[in-house]
């Protein structure tokens, strides 16, 4: 890659909608989104213009609240930061990948638990159909889900695992770096290379995940920011 040339998870999401989860993409203009009920992340251009605002402005609707992972840019006039996190993007740099005998692929049947779990863990957003972004895989103790891993983003060649999570109960046992490694497996396994966020403060998380394998690529910064009430007018 040359100097200056972008790098497909400089902005993942974009990367993903256009590649392929393009049957996923929802657009208006230059600007994409997965569905509401898949997942929160659009993508704007790497340097987007003022129709592109009006266009995701129209897109979500005015006074919606709209994610904009990556992007390090002002927001328009009239437009309210309403959520800033700085955050860590790591990859793969060495991962030792295997399969786990006792997790579970995950289908639809599991969202209603997998939800379940997630409110009580909170590792991120879940929604009814981010199960079809991905394979997700999950562990079972009597019956019940109590730990699960799977994949989110999905640029060109890369993979990101997404949703890692342990009931309280039975956290300290290893149950989240199984499945970690076992999605990464998979991922493996297609020919691709595994990748991660997580907010700049989770050390705890940062310290796991480089033990693992994984290194900082990049420090990126999750925000969100609320539309005008009143909508820009379109362009032509």
């Amino acid at each position: 890659m040359t100097a200056g040339t972008p790098h497909v998870l400089d902005n993942p999401a974009l990367a993903s909608l256009t590649g392929p989860h393009a049957h996923f993409a929802e657009k208006r203009g230059r600007v994409l989104r997965y569905p509401v009920d898949v997942s929160p992340w659009l993508a704007l251009p790497d340097e987007p213009d003022a129709g592109d605002w009006a266009d995701l402005a129209a897109l979500a609707g005015p006074g919606t609240e709209v994610p904009l992972t990556a992007y390090a840019g002002q927001v328009p006039e009239g437009w309210e930061i309403t959520f800033h996190v700085e955050g860590v993007q790591l990859v793969d740099d060495g991962l030792t990948t295997a399969p786990d005998p006792e997790a579970v692929r995950l289908g639809p049947a599991d969202v209603p638990e997998i939800l379940d779990l997630i409110a009580r863990t909170r590792p991120g957003p879940f929604l009814p159909r981010t199960i079809e972004m991905g394979t997700y895989l999950g562990i079972r103790r009597e019956g019940a889900l109590v730990a699960m891993a799977g994949e989110r983003l999905h640029p060109p060649g890369w993979t990101e695992i997404s949703a890692v999570c342990t009931d309280a109960a039975v956290r300290g046992q290893g149950l989240a770096t199984r499945l970690i490694l076992a999605v990464a497996h998979g991922i493996r396994e297609r020919g691709e290379t595994p990748f991660l966020h997580t907010g700049a403060k989770n050390t705890g998380a940062i310290r796991l995940y480089e033990s693992l394998g994984f290194r900082l690529r990049r420090t990126t910064a999750f925000l969100a920011a609320r539309v005008p009430e009143r909508l820009p007018e379109a362009v032509s």
